[in-house]
C-alpha cells in the first residue's frame, strides 16, 4: 500500500485582508512544497489564497464545501467535496486532516480549532487565537508549516 501523504487543513475567515491573504498563499505553497494535502472549507479569503499557493506550487487541495454544488468551490480547488452540511461540514474539515493551520479567524474558526482539539489534532495558529495553551503559536508561514508537520507526524506515532 502506498504510503499517504500528510493532509493539513487550514482555516481562517471567509473574508480577509491582503495581507492575510498572502500568508494563506504562503502556507499553501509550503504545505505543497512539503508534499503535504491542503485540506479546507473551500471557498474564499483565507482558504482561497491557501488553495491559489498550494496549486500554483503543483499541490493537491481538498474543498469541503457547505453545500451541494461542486461549483462554489474557489477555482483553486482540485477536489470538491460538496457536504449540504451549512457550518456543520466545519466537523468534517478538521476531522478530514492530521493537523490544523489557523489564520486569522473569527468565531466559526474558533469552533473549528475547538473541534481539532477535542478530537486530538493538533492546531497551530498564525495570528489566530494564539492564547489558547493548547494551540502552537507559529510567527511565519513557513514556522507554521513546519511545526503542523511535526506535530502531524507525532500524533501518528504516539
Amino acid at each position: 500500500m502506498p504510503e499517504r501523504p500528510t493532509r493539513i487543513t487550514v482555516v481562517g475567515r471567509a473574508q480577509c485582508s491582503a495581507d492575510v491573504a498572502e500568508l494563506a498563499r504562503q502556507v499553501g505553497e509550503k504545505i505543497a512544497q512539503r508534499g503535504a494535502v491542503l485540506v479546507c472549507g473551500g471557498l474564499g479569503g483565507v482558504m482561497e489564497a491557501a488553495c491559489r499557493g498550494a496549486a500554483e506550487a503543483g499541490g493537491l487541495t481538498i474543498g469541503i464545501l457547505p453545500g451541494i454544488d461542486p461549483d462554489s468551490a474557489n477555482e483553486h480547488v482540485i477536489i470538491p467535496v460538496p457536504t449540504g452540511m451549512g457550518e456543520a461540514r466545519n466537523v468534517i474539515n478538521v476531522r478530514a486532516g492530521e493537523v490544523v493551520i489557523a489564520l486569522d479567524g473569527g468565531y466559526g474558526t474558533l469552533s473549528e480549532i475547538a473541534v481539532a482539539l477535542r478530537a486530538g489534532i493538533p492546531v497551530v495558529a498564525l495570528g489566530a487565537w494564539q492564547e489558547i495553551d493548547e494551540v502552537t503559536p507559529a510567527a511565519s508561514p513557513e514556522e507554521a508549516v513546519r511545526a503542523a508537520l511535526e506535530l502531524a507526524g507525532a500524533a501518528s506515532n504516539g
